[in-house]
């Protein structure tokens, strides 16, 4: 591939993380703290591969220029009066390949990680370093990894007396039991973990996995252990839910705070 070439698609990929960092996509691949360098890799990227367009625009100039100057030479041209032949090879056209996963990136938003990932993974819940009091008032809205850290590292001593809503995807165990789930990140989607909590009392009859829920229940002392990994895995005791619309960012970033 030649410069030419390199450059466009330096400049297609740089333009493919503008294209993520300006709109809601980055979040199904990075966690929102890392938006302000996902928006200056991009911008570096245009600004090389637009320089580097600039520098071969120059040098073919400069190039044609000196081919004129040398074919009105006296010695420009071989002794049976034709111009030397020049080779030239051509570049492997299967290397704009290279492009289809920019398409791809730029037209077809991937789906976030979901309850088929979830239950196939050991629940990332730790023991929080701290608790934060929680507001006055009720229902009090929760980070799904805040209730489950409270329920099951703090003994619920927080949550007792309270009313919380909690949002989350739906994920079904093999026995039916049902969870509402987030996805937590440290960086990436890749390595994206669930943490998990059991959902009790006033379930909906009919629960599709993957589906958003919005929760609001109240603390339960009832717990299980994640059959992959032994990991805890608290309950609510749920009062009422309903479905939700996907967040824009359906992954969670609170796992180590």
């Amino acid at each position: 591939m030649n410069r030419q070439a390199q450059a466009a698609v330096m400049f297609l990929v740089g333009a493919a993380l503008l294209h993520a960092g300006l709109t809601d996509l980055y979040l199904r691949y990075v966690k929102a703290g890392l938006q302000p360098l996902l928006l200056a890799s991009g911008a570096v990227l245009i600004v090389a591969a637009l320089a580097t367009a600039w520098y071969e625009w120059k040098h073919g100039r400069r190039k044609t220029a000196q081919h004129s100057t040398d074919a009105h030479a006296p010695d420009a041209h071989a002794p049976d009066g034709h111009a030397p032949e020049e080779h030239v090879h051509p570049e492997p056209r299967i290397s704009w390949l290279l492009v289809l996963p920019l398409l791809a990136l730029i037209l077809i938003a991937p789906p976030a990680l979901g309850s088929y990932s979830a239950m196939r993974a050991g629940t990332a819940l730790q023991k929080p370093y701290g608790y934060l009091h929680l507001p006055a008032g009720n229902p009090v809205p929760l980070n799904l990894v805040d209730y489950a850290g409270r329920a099951a590292y703090d003994d619920g001593r927080s949550l007792r007396g309270r009313t919380v809503r909690v949002t989350g995807f739906v994920a079904l165990d093999q026995a039916g039991t049902p969870y509402l789930v987030r996805m937590a990140l440290n960086c990436c989607a890749a390595d994206a973990q669930p943490v998990k909590i059991g959902l009790t009392g006033k379930i909906p009859p009919v629960l599709q996995p993957d589906a958003w829920l919005q929760v609001t229940g109240t603390y339960t002392a009832r717990r299980a252990k994640d059959p992959v990994n032994n990991g805890r895995i608290p309950f609510l005791q749920v009062t009422e839910a309903k479905p939700v619309p996907t967040p824009s960012d359906p992954y969670d970033e609170t796992l180590n705070n």
